[in-house]
């Protein structure tokens, strides 16, 4: 990063930073609604440590480091939560992520060194569509303080790409059509990026749990062409198909 990229991204990573930390601090009660989350859902339990996730890991970026992407994924899960952790995409879907660009040298990416990892909102649920849940369960304060923080990291991932340009992936775009879970997210990134030259560069995919990112980058990419093409190929017509652009 020259000087002014740098000075840029501190500036969004402190507003990123005190957003989240005034988060937690004005919903103290979202730790114990998230534990009721886990504690009746089926499946194995655990204890809520960190109810709003802030990315530790970027703060592991230096002026001398080069970020080639930035990656917004859903929402903090189990392993992202834990005190231990407290990153984003290390778990499961994370692990998918960093074997496709390691199996992929050509398109020059090292997950854990070039990619800048943001979330829709970085509120934990055990599984992305238990949000709905969680709103449920808090209130009206706990609801909006979900909505808020969709349109917040909304306006974030914007300030961090005007700070850094290059590419931005959305990864899972299932849950941002109308009625959807991220749907207050995908209203502010539509009002946000329109004006944007930067949104030719924003691109959308499926998530990479299970495996559907690879599954569908090799149903689409067809035979023949190169893999940075059939990328931005894919990413570009599912931005259209959800905002229309």
């Amino acid at each position: 990063m020259n000087k002014k990229n740098w000075a840029a991204f501190q500036a969004v990573l402190k507003r990123y930073r005190d957003y989240t930390g005034d988060l937690a601090k004005n919903t103290p009660g979202l730790a114990g609604q998230i534990q009721r989350l886990v504690d009746e859902r089926q499946g194995p339990s655990y204890r809520v440590e960190t109810p709003v996730v802030y990315n530790g890991a970027l703060a592991d970026i230096g002026p001398s480091d080069e970020i080639k992407l930035i990656l917004a994924a859903d929402n903090p899960g189990r392993r992202e939560q834990a005190a231990e952790n407290r990153r984003y995409l290390v778990g499961p879907s994370g692990k998918i992520a960093e074997n496709f660009f390691r199996k992929n040298p050509g398109l020059g990416i090292d997950f854990r060194k070039n990619v800048l990892i943001l979330n829709k909102t970085p509120i934990h649920t055990p599984r992305t569509a238990e949000l709905r849940e969680l709103c449920r369960l808090g209130g009206e304060k706990t609801a909006a303080a979900v909505l808020s923080s969709q349109r917040v990291m909304a306006e974030l991932l914007l300030a961090f790409h005007r700070a850094l340009g290059g590419p931005v992936w959305i990864i899972g775009y299932s849950e941002m059509k109308k009625g959807g879970v991220f749907e207050a997210y995908t209203e502010t990134l539509k009002a946000l990026y329109a004006p944007e030259p930067l949104r030719e560069k924003l691109f959308f995919y499926r998530h990479f749990s299970m495996n559907q990112f690879t599954i569908d980058l090799s149903k689409q990419a067809g035979e023949g062409g190169d893999l940075a093409g059939s990328l931005e190929r894919i990413g570009a017509a599912y931005r259209m198909r959800t905002l229309g652009w």
